[in-house]
């Protein structure tokens, strides 16, 4: 019993803030995002309107994601999930779909957010063990990116993959630094949680496995990995399939049809489509662009989307984050825990980049990897600790791209402000 009463609260510890300065990050981003998710809850409907079913900002699907968790063969469990959101939202709110259960909506978004802002910083602070004043520095960047604003308000698969995958990728980190295997049961919940809200993301729970100490030298321990995987699987499996009352055919059909729909674009350069919005619409909003939509039910409203860069500044940024990026990669080549962020970072490459599905709108799949940003410019001040020249040179640099990534956002969501008191 004192065994599980220990592992209960180191669960809770690692989750929620356990320290002073913990505490004081999770509630600066639980304010700031708080009052921007309040305000645009109480104020304006685009969080949730009935009439609205998809695409009123940045092809975020708010209103079917609220209902049903999305399509079966994209977010397969993600469905038992927002079930438990929407009945708490509407508990709330007495039952209405007014403005409490947007209030609510947001704010549900706006304290995963700030979790997942903080599982970064315990990153940062416990695995990397970077100085204090960089950690703040590089979560202070990292909640200025527009996908963590963004999702800070938003009722989506996203934000809480985002949360998920900051949370098992931290703990992960701490199994491989103590040089200790994932727990079955563990992983399991890992592989179900993270699949259940977006099925390609059930790969990225298996990665840190393969990490694990003389994994490929042991046939013990390479069986007990792979019984674990497998266990995994089977689970998810049999959750997926028991969803769609076994007719598993559908995931087929689905799947091909959603594939043509989401990869089939060529309106804009690909080259463009993934700088302006694989690598930087998560992080740098570009030109914002109003489109006419309708619900296919008589109603006509306006939505509104990021367009591709038109100045050469968020190019030489962007092209200069990649650079760190990469540099840091080199740099710590030999690092497990590196490996394991960029072998995630790599798989959503392919996906969007490689085989184009939802590259046209993949600034909204930021919250499968915009945390890697941080991760890996901690490791690039790691890999220089012993160098006071270069962390100079890095911090003088990475406050410069701060200021300019701060005032940009901020700039453009003034215009999505205009947006929302012109339509919403």
């Amino acid at each position: 019993m004192s065994k599980f009463k220990t592992k209960f609260i180191n669960f809770f510890k690692l989750i929620f803030p356990s320290t002073g300065i913990e505490l004081v990050v999770f509630l600066f981003f639980l304010v700031v995002y708080g009052y921007l998710g309040s305000y645009i809850a109480i104020h304006y409907k685009i969080i949730f309107d009935g009439r609205i079913p998809w695409d009123a900002y940045f092809s975020f699907d708010n209103k079917s994601i609220v209902m049903n968790g999305g399509s079966f063969e994209r977010h397969p469990l993600s469905y038992y999930f927002f079930n438990w959101i929407r009945e708490l939202a509407l508990f709330f709110s007495d039952g209405k779909m007014d403005g409490n259960f947007r209030f609510a909506l947001a704010w549900f978004s706006n304290i995963v957010v700030s979790l997942s802002v903080l599982q970064v910083f315990k990153y940062l602070k416990n695995i990397i063990q970077l100085p204090l004043l960089i950690s703040i520095l590089l979560i202070l960047f990292f909640g200025s990116f527009s996908t963590t604003i963004l999702l800070s308000f938003t009722p989506e698969n996203f934000t809480y993959t985002l949360f998920l995958l900051t949370l098992f990728n931290h703990y992960s980190a701490i199994k491989l630094k103590k040089e200790e295997k994932i727990p079955a049961l563990a992983l399991a919940f890992a592989g179900i949680t993270i699949g259940g809200l977006t099925v390609t993301n059930i790969v990225k729970a298996f990665i840190p496995v393969a990490f694990e100490k003389d994994l490929f030298k042991n046939w013990k321990k390479l069986g007990n990995a792979a019984f674990r995987v497998i266990f995994t699987c089977i689970c998810f499996v049999l959750l997926y399939l028991n969803r769609i009352d076994f007719k598993y055919e559908n995931i087929f059909n689905k799947t091909s049809e959603q594939y043509e729909k989401f990869s089939n674009v060529n309106s804009t350069p690909t080259w463009d489509m993934i700088l302006s919005y694989f690598f930087g619409g998560n992080i740098l909003f570009s030109n914002f662009l109003i489109r006419d939509k309708h619900n296919m039910k008589g109603y006509d409203y306006k939505g509104i989307i990021m367009d591709v860069y038109s100045s050469w500044i968020p190019y030489i940024f962007i092209a200069l984050l990649l650079g760190l990026i990469f540099w840091s990669y080199f740099r710590n080549f030999k690092s497990k825990l590196v490996q394991v962020i960029m072998i995630s970072f790599v798989f959503d490459i392919i996906i969007h980049c490689i085989m184009r599905f939802g590259l046209h709108t993949s600034y909204i799949y930021g919250g499968h990897f915009v945390f890697v940003y941080p991760v890996l410019l901690g490791w690039l001040f790691y890999s220089y600790k012993e160098s006071p020249k270069m962390i100079s040179f890095l911090t003088v640099l990475f406050c410069i791209m701060f200021i300019y990534l701060a005032t940009n956002n901020y700039l453009r969501m003034t215009e999505f402000f205009w947006f929302l008191n012109q339509y919403y």
